[in-house]
């Protein structure tokens, strides 16, 4: 099922892209016709699902374990609906060595102050070709190439004063050197009232799309919001002049709630949160926030829990130290409130127990293919949602989660979800039949643990 929905995202894509290459094409008798107006395809029907490399790589990704861990993607997460590969930060910048950042950066940049890939890291990068020959490597094997880039501009393009691709400005005229990234020293803002602003980040994303680069995770953008609003706008602009079809999520969070109708229309996903990682207390929040944030997601938005920390991570120095139960718990609560599922870990050392996590098809299908989504506020040191399946109106998908350090007896009335009399109900974790049950649904969970059940046909 879940190959068949990921045929369907391509299709999407496919059919956005050829409607782009018809409408130049309109005859002179097409052209008397009255206009009629039709939705754009969506970029992002579903949430979108994929690997990116902080997680596992922090800044020091190389091009040889790009297409190392893409071969791994391909064979084994693909057929499961997993497409968008991405290199995360700092690409370009040759000295990249931890999750820490350089002081004096010394980006790869061309000669309008547009990042390039290290060509001591991406040697296929040098002679101007930048990341087209290994987005076309990661394009043949099936799958999407994104990159992170960090809002502005080079601050090594302003200290040297570049010009501004198909300007008279240079990046001095357009830089906001009092807007700086808290946690990263490689860019200044953009003052986007300021002449060449906008051609500034259109030339970055026209590039962007001469590479062939599909996803696009734009950082520093979400905090504070409203100041970093008119670079989000610039951004979704940029896109669509650009000519090519890209994915723009937004990160760090928390995003606030109160701009969701601008996030929305902006971008395809934002970040909830700051960067989560595996710890109980962090992954024990993201519950409200999903809350917070349920009636705001719709077909082509959607609120970001952040990447799965699963399997061996940070520079391989550890595995994850999410128990096994709060594993569960942690897709089970991503595949309900549907967050996109970006998986983190070194897929070098994929172990069968995290596979069989990451490619539950049943799982994925509450993530990809449900309706309806909400939660339900029961009791203390519990936490239930439920869904609907698309195409079953009768049936329920339910979410049981035990929040508490003891094991729980945790359900609700089937009356709460619409259902009466006796209904099947299956285990979609293991695949098991629990037989027909009537009155309430509930089940002993362990500590912080979960458990995801299809009800109804």
């Amino acid at each position: 099922m879940t190959q068949d929905l990921h045929r369907r995202g391509l299709l999407a894509a496919g059919l956005m892209a050829g409607a782009a290459a018809s409408a130049t094409a309109t005859t002179t008798a097409e052209a008397a016709k009255p206009a009629k107006s039709a939705k754009p395809a969506l970029l992002a029907p579903r949430p979108p699902m994929g690997w990116n490399s902080w997680n596992s790589f922090a800044t020091t990704i190389t091009e040889a374990q790009s297409l190392e861990t893409a071969r791994i993607m391909a064979a084994r997460l693909l057929p499961f609906g997993y497409d968008v590969f991405t290199v995360d930060i700092q690409w370009y910048e040759p000295q990249a060595s931890s999750y820490e950042y350089n002081r004096d950066p010394q980006p790869a940049m061309d000669g309008h102050g547009r990042l390039l890939p290290a060509p001591n890291r991406f040697p296929s990068s040098a002679g101007g070709r930048g990341f087209k020959p290994l987005a076309d490597q990661v394009h043949a094997l099936g799958l999407k190439f994104g990159v992170h880039l960090m809002r502005g501009i080079p601050r090594a393009a302003v200290k040297a004063n570049l010009p501004v691709l198909g300007t008279k400005v240079r990046a001095a005229d357009i830089a906001d050197t009092a807007s700086t990234c808290t946690w990263n020293p490689d860019m200044y803002g953009v003052d986007m009232s300021r002449p060449g602003a906008q051609a500034y980040y259109d030339s970055v994303f026209r590039l962007l799309a001469s590479w062939g680069v599909d996803f696009v995770k734009m950082d520093d953008m979400s905090r504070p919001y409203d100041a970093h609003a008119p670079e989000i706008e610039a951004a979704h602009k940029a896109i669509a002049a650009s000519g090519r079809p890209m994915i723009l999520s937004l990160s760090p969070g928390e995003t606030p709630v109160a701009r969701a109708d601008h996030v929305r229309r902006h971008a395809q996903m934002w970040r909830i949160s700051d960067d989560f990682w595996d710890e109980w207390h962090m992954l024990e929040a993201q519950f409200t926030r999903l809350e917070n944030w349920n009636e705001h997601r719709v077909p082509g938005g959607w609120p970001d829990a952040d990447m799965l920390p699963l399997g061996r991570l940070a520079l391989g120095k550890r595995d994850s130290k999410f128990t096994p139960d709060e594993q569960r718990t942690l897709m089970t609560l991503w595949a309900v409130a549907r967050s996109p599922l970006i998986m983190g870990g070194d897929l070098r050392h994929l172990d069968e127990p995290t596979l069989s996590l990451l490619t539950n098809r049943a799982v994925l299908a509450v993530n990809q293919a449900s309706t309806a989504n909400q939660p339900h506020f029961v009791e203390d040191g519990t936490r239930i949602w439920s869904a609907r399946p698309e195409g079953s109106p009768q049936a329920r998908y339910l979410a049981l989660f035990n929040t508490t350090e003891k094991p729980k007896l945790v359900g609700l009335p089937l009356r709460d979800l619409g259902l009466s009399g006796a209904v099947s109900a299956r285990d979609l974790w293991s695949g098991a039949d629990l037989g027909r049950v009537s009155g309430r649904v509930e089940q002993t969970l362990p500590p912080h643990g979960a458990a995801l059940l299809r009800l109804g046909a």
